[in-house]
């Protein structure tokens, strides 16, 4: 089936995906990544950058030999470190980063020497420096008090555009899933964490409410007669929501990882400037998550939380009912060799759009069914 044909059919509701009818299998499988991250970081934590350890930076300038071999084998015979991590930075540059902070003036130069007469260049291209551990601490520590203004941000605007703190916590708790589950990909992995990779957390951020803002203002489109209708429940319209947000949230999010993709795949293969592959990792990882979250943590969630509701749960129940009356109807005009859909009722022109009953196709909600008037 063609994509837009099968967008088509996921917006009127000829096809659709059960995203709300199995959310807790969604809740399950969310949970468990989140576990898994959490006791990630309690038992390996992260792999913190010099930023945040503290430790000394060589970068050797102007060189025609740009291959990190050589740095790292200075760094893993005069400072100790079998981690040290070397980087090409443009065409001409190679940057040699250790956790090694006591190092002394005498061994500084020895290894500037070193780097010098292994690369070819000049000592004074050979640059050294020592960079404390405060500074990447002092980018946390604003980053946390941003993201907790963010936070409330986000929450008082959505729950007054929404006018339903549901929504808003569905936003909420899936930017968090988002979060954790990111964080949890670099313990896994052992990915280091420096200045840009929090940077790209909280630019994720942004990403992953742009996807749960559009289905939820589709959610409100079609549960604005919710109440004084029989076809349908309030999980049936968030479903419907997200089938037909589906393929613009697809578009917009490929459109999105595809050149950070290439930033990320540049940046490591070609260019291997750090902080372009960083900032672009942590990008590529969360924007996927991001599309996920929208779809299967933060629209069943609001479904979660709104059963909890009496007005929605006794709505449901007479929904529920009324299906059955229908069934019923339906059951006995075709024993009777009539037409099963003759007497459906009106309400099922309620929303646009096509809501499916268990098993059965409802047709368009935007039209009352036409009888065929070609049937003999």
């Amino acid at each position: 089936m063609a994509k837009g044909a099968l967008g088509n059919d996921l917006y009127t509701g000829r096809r659709s995906f059960p995203f709300i009818q199995k959310r807790k299998v969604w809740f399950a499988i969310a949970l468990a990544l989140v576990a898994l991250s959490i006791l990630t970081l309690a038992t390996r934590g992260l792999n913190r950058g010099i930023e945040f350890t503290g430790g000394s930076q060589f970068t050797v300038s102007g060189t025609k030999d740009t291959s990190q071999a050589a740095a790292a084998k200075i760094l893993r015979e005069k400072a100790g470190d079998d981690a040290a991590r070397v980087v090409r930075v443009g065409g001409s540059t190679i940057r040699a980063q250790t956790t090694a902070s006591d190092l002394g003036s005498a061994k500084t130069q020895s290894i500037r020497e070193d780097f010098a007469r292994a690369y070819g260049v000049p000592v004074n291209q050979v640059a050294a420096t020592y960079v404390g551990p405060l500074w990447g601490q002092d980018i946390s520590s604003k980053a946390l008090q941003g993201f907790v203004v963010f936070l409330v941000a986000v929450a008082i605007g959505l729950t007054l555009y929404f006018r339903s703190w549901r929504n808003a916590a569905g936003a909420i708790i899936a930017l968090f899933n988002d979060l954790v589950i990111t964080v949890g990909v670099y313990a896994v992995f052992g990915f280091e964490v420096t200045p840009s990779t929090v940077t790209g957390l909280l630019t994720i951020l942004g990403y992953s409410l742009y996807d749960t803002v559009v289905v939820f203002d589709k959610v409100r489109e079609n549960s604005q007669r919710l109440l004084s209708q029989t076809a349908y429940t309030f999980a049936d319209s968030v479903n419907l929501a997200v089938n037909q947000t589906l393929i613009r949230s697809l578009n917009t999010s490929i459109t999105s990882i595809l050149p950070v993709a290439s930033i990320l795949f540049i940046g490591t293969t070609l260019l291997g400037a750090g902080t372009l592959r960083d900032l672009s990792l942590v990008m590529f990882v969360g924007l996927i998550l991001s599309t996920l979250s929208s779809m299967f943590v933060a629209s069943p969630i609001a479904v979660q939380l709104a059963e909890f509701d009496p007005k929605v749960r006794e709505h449901t129940r007479r929904v529920e009912e009324a299906r059955k009356e229908r069934q019923a109807r339906r059951d006995a005009r075709i024993a009777a060799g009539g037409d099963p859909d003759e007497d459906d009722s009106d309400d099922l022109a309620a929303i646009g759009g096509v809501i499916r009953e268990p098993g059965r196709h409802l047709g368009s909600l935007a039209q009352p069914k036409r009888k065929n008037r070609n049937k003999k």
